[in-house]
């Protein structure tokens, strides 16, 4: 069933109504309402929806995502005390069924830069003696774990509380379930993405990325396309198997490619690791620097010599300050990810260096009392999209899963709007245009037009002039990958 027809659908913003066909997996033509011939092995009336081109969410952690959306949630918690009381409600409101315990209790989303108390293992061990629990920080480099998880992974800690490289080594330590179990939950995230018309995703999984996703399409072909990026300690396993950036997999049933070689330079903002040029309040820190340039730019460049495009985590304005700077060495393309917070002199350089910011909007609504308690000063350079668009740099938007939800709109809202809540937009003068924003979440596709690929979406109402609510709350009638609905209303 590779002929499509979308009768009665507007294309692309404040688009005229048009019927659409699609053929192996391409937009084939775009005709007046009624004017070809009606017949297709598949047709759709799109009741005057919008259609766009399909949604990409260009930074997922997919498997972290998925076990996200089964953790207990802590993003409402305070303090670290009320972090421990969300998770003694959630577990007796729902307690283990006689004779079964869990062998690991696990929280997720805490936000502790603005806590009035810090967390501790001793917390964790008086509300829940002698058992096993890992609280995940929301930008997934904090890890609070009790005596008894610390014990199941052969660790001691004076309290607990591990951050940036302890803390991602001890994740992949901790018990997880199989991965076919891990499948099915994989499978079911990008089908619920899909509802939200995505039909790509960008995954940063700290892993084997290519043989995960290639075992997953054995078994069933995922509901979105998967660029597979390359983590730091398989740069010569990905060498070595002839893996470049933008490859298809040959196993991957044209769903599947070789993303970017994903390096560190620094931390996150909420553990005040983002690497700074000045220090954080009340502290002599100004982060952490994770790759000092003498070890990211041999990095970068053995990557690069090997046909993979670096793609350098930079959240802090002396990272973003470093990792420019290796890509003017280096002379090769690539992505810099987060990009939170740039000195002036440095927005313009991702356009004249030609590097794509890979931006996470909805990061900006949720970090804005830490950034002003800890950035203060210099938060008109912080989240500045409107600056590196007006200065000609390529922005692609991303959520950062689990970091904040997999659904684009979340991140064109915030992009677009500035704020999540009843609150006045933070530094307005950041916010970009609607379709620069959905630019940015499509790939970079700006329309639908004949030739194109069909990954489609199409929105029950047009997003033109929608308020930021109602753009987190867009209806989606349906998501099509190549030509292949994957999502119905």
């Amino acid at each position: 069933m590779d002929d499509l027809l979308l009768r009665r659908v507007r294309v692309g913003l404040a688009g005229q109504l048009a019927d659409v066909r699609a053929n192996e997996g391409r937009v084939s033509a775009i005709e007046a309402p009624g004017s070809g011939s009606g017949f297709a092995a598949r047709v759709l009336d799109g009741h005057g929806g919008t259609l766009l081109p399909g949604l990409v969410d260009a930074h997922v952690h997919a498997v972290q995502w998925a076990g996200f959306r089964r953790r207990i949630p802590l993003g409402t918690a305070h303090s670290a005390a009320g972090a421990v009381e969300l998770l003694l409600q959630r577990l007796l409101s729902a307690p283990a069924h006689p004779g079964q315990r869990e062998e690991l209790v696990v929280g997720a989303g805490f936000r502790d830069a603005l806590w009035p108390d810090e967390p501790h293992k001793d917390l964790l061990q008086r509300a829940l003696p002698g058992r096993a629990a890992a609280l995940f920080g929301a930008d997934l480099h904090t890890l609070w774990l009790s005596p008894a998880a610390l014990k199941l992974i052969g660790r001691e800690h004076p309290t607990g509380v591990l951050l940036e490289g302890d803390c991602m080594s001890a994740t992949a330590e901790l018990p997880a379930a199989p991965p076919e179990v891990q499948d099915r939950w994989v499978a079911d995230a990008l089908t619920a993405a899909a509802s939200r018309g995505v039909t790509g995703i960008v995954d940063y999984e700290y892993a084997d990325t290519v043989a995960d996703w290639t075992r997953r399409v054995a078994s069933a072909p995922p509901a979105t396309r998967v660029s597979c990026v390359i983590a730091r300690h398989l740069l010569d396993t990905a060498i070595a198997r002839g893996q470049r950036t933008g490859d298809v997999l040959p196993d991957g049933g044209g769903l599947l490619s070789v993303g970017p070689f994903k390096l560190f330079v620094d931390g996150s903002l909420n553990t005040r690791t983002a690497y700074c040029h000045d220090p954080y309040p009340e502290t002599d820190s100004v982060g952490l620097l994770e790759l000092p340039p003498a070890e990211l730019v041999p990095l970068m460049r053995r990557a690069a010599e090997h046909g993979l495009a670096p793609a350098v985590h930079a959240i802090g304005d002396k990272a973003n300050t470093i990792a420019l700077d290796a890509f003017a060495e280096l002379g090769c393309a690539g992505r810099i990810e987060h990009a939170q917070l740039l000195s002036a002199e440095d927005i313009p350089r991702f356009a004249a260096l030609g590097l794509v910011a890979s931006v996470q909007p909805a990061h900006q609504p949720d970090d804005r009392d830490v950034a002003d308690r800890h950035w203060h000063g210099r938060t008109e350079r912080a989240y500045p999209y409107r600056a590196l668009l007006d200065s000609g740099a390529r922005l692609e938007i991303g959520s950062d899963a689990p970091v904040a939800p997999l659904d684009p709109w979340d991140g064109i809202a915030a992009a677009v709007g500035r704020t999540d809540d009843t609150r006045p937009a933070w530094h307005p003068e950041q916010a970009i245009p609607l379709a620069d924003a959905l630019a940015a979440a499509s790939g970079g596709r700006r329309g639908v037009a004949v030739g194109d690929p069909a990954d489609l979406v199409i929105t029950a109402a047009d997003p033109t002039g929608l308020t930021p609510a109602d753009l987190r709350d867009m209806p989606i009638t349906a998501t099509f990958l190549a030509g292949q609905p994957t999502h119905l209303a």
